[in-house]
């Protein structure tokens, strides 16, 4: 990106000034390296994003930041429904509420080091993973409205693990508003079969190992100490998901003229939250969340079964689970006063600060756990959310490393075995269906996580806490 064309505010923070269409500045933070290293299709699309009606303030980018469907991945922008404030589908994403859950073990690596062929042979065969794969689950239509409405709660009420886990999950496993009837009956359809999946692409189930504490505080609060074995699961609401995003695309791009608004990109179709459509797309969305909490609830009961026949007695207690692709109706304080907004992060995760109302009890004094995973083979970090988060970027931060190249790109680069075997050799094990897959994630075709991660704590969007080390990774 050509950095003319920003203005810097600090060392980790530019500023996109107003021009065009654009109601509001963008803002990135970022290094100079990572900003120099973006195409320059995310500064075209911050203010792209700058430009929609109703928006608040600025339209933000996160260090991972990096070209996307209408958003560029790692956008952030809050929207003011009684300023004509909009919804847009391609703001949240394809695959809506797509996120990471962290689970701790009880365990130190130098207890799994002599079964760690085993534990990962076993969560290969527990874990339905890659393109088209199903799980053990069928709903029929009564099964499927339950689920949409209910997600992680859902889950746990089926006997998919513990009333436990919903204390600690974003929105406490079930974000109300959800409404089944807004979604399709082909999004349905994808998703009968696919509850309890991690699906393809980028998701993962990954053993790690903490292999350094940057905040021995919020680390204590966390149960975090270095040499402990956790899981961390990232994926989100598999076809449903995607569906959805598809129906309502097409949806609002053809309804956005009625509704007065020039969109700057077709990609960026949306439309006003108070109108009918915006209404049927939130309920159709927090639907799709639900989702995601419940697919995740799943897939941490699998877990913990895999676990449990290589380690009896193990318990994995879960630390967090934090979504991205969403748009969230929260209270900001924006020029001293509280509104209501509704704030899409697409590629980026919540990272409220100590004193949250909706924080877990045990964490409000440090801040909420900021999970962010890093490509598979290089390290994931834990972060917790700054007290001066909520007023930079609406209480938000990055949520992985980024790509640094496309998946074709990768995919000619790299094989897979070859990927698998030069991980062995570093002591990770991978498990996967598909060797293209490996090499489309092969490590290198993302971003530096570590400069990610630092760019974020540098520039006051949340504070490293951990870095986790992988073991084993199990890919679609």
């Amino acid at each position: 990106m050509d950095l003319k064309n920003l203005k810097q505010r600090g060392e980790f923070e530019w500023e996109l000034p107003r021009a065009g269409a654009m109601r509001v500045p963008g803002v990135i933070f970022a290094s100079r390296e990572l900003i120099a290293g973006m195409d320059e299709k995310v500064r075209e699309q911050v203010a792209n994003v700058a430009s929609l009606p109703g928006i608040v303030t600025a339209s933000y980018a996160m260090p991972d930041a990096h070209w996307g469907y209408g958003f560029p991945i790692g956008g952030v922008a809050a929207f003011d429904a009684d300023e004509g404030g909009v919804v847009s589908a391609g703001g949240v994403g394809f695959d809506i509420s797509c996120g990471v859950r962290t689970l701790h073990t009880g365990l130190k690596l130098a207890d799994i080091e002599a079964q760690k062929a085993r534990l990962a042979d076993r969560l290969f065969a527990r874990i339905p993973a890659g393109i088209g794969s199903t799980g053990g689950i069928r709903l029929d239509p009564a099964g499927m409205a339950a689920m949409l409405r209910g997600g992680a709660r859902w889950a746990v009420e089926e006997g998919h693990g513990l009333d436990a886990d919903l204390a600690r999950i974003e929105e406490f496993g079930c974000v109300e508003g959800a409404d089944p009837g807004a979604v399709s009956d082909q999004a349905k359809k994808r998703q009968r079969d696919e509850m309890g999946t991690l699906g393809s692409g980028n998701h993962y189930l990954e053993v790690q190992v903490v292999s350094e504490i940057f905040d021995e505080a919020a680390a204590r609060a966390y149960g975090l100490a270095v040499g402990d074995v956790v899981v961390s699961l990232h994926c989100g609401s598999r076809g449903l998901g995607h569906q959805i995003g598809t129906d309502f695309l097409r949806e609002m791009v053809l309804a956005a003229p009625a509704a007065g608004i020039a969109l700057p990109d077709r990609e960026l179709a949306c439309a006003p939250l108070k109108s009918a459509l915006g209404i049927r797309y939130l309920g159709a969305m927090r639907a799709a969340i639900n989702c995601a909490l419940a697919n995740r609830q799943i897939l941490t009961h699998l877990a913990r079964q895999a676990f449990a026949e290589v380690f009896p007695g193990a318990h994995l207690p879960l630390l967090y689970d934090v979504s991205h692709n969403t748009c969230k109706e929260e209270t900001h304080t924006v020029d001293g006063r509280k509104r209501r907004l509704f704030v899409h992060r697409k590629g980026a995760t919540r990272a409220f600060g100590p004193g949250h109302v909706e924080l877990p009890h045990e964490y409000a004094h440090v801040g909420q756990p900021v999970l962010i995973g890093g490509s598979m083979g290089t390290a994931s970090y834990i972060l917790a959310g700054s007290a001066g988060t909520a007023e930079r970027a609406f209480g938000s931060a990055c949520h992985g490393a980024g790509r640094a190249m496309s998946r074709h790109e990768a995919a000619r680069r790299w094989h897979g075995r070859a990927v698998v075997d030069e991980l062995a050799a570093r002591g990770i094990l991978i498990r996967s269906s598909s060797s293209r897959g490996v090499a489309e994630e092969a490590p290198l075709a993302y971003k530096d996580v570590t400069a990610v991660v630092d760019a974020a704590d540098r520039a006051g969007l949340a504070g490293k806490v951990a870095r986790l080390s992988p073991v084993i990774c199990v890919k679609g």
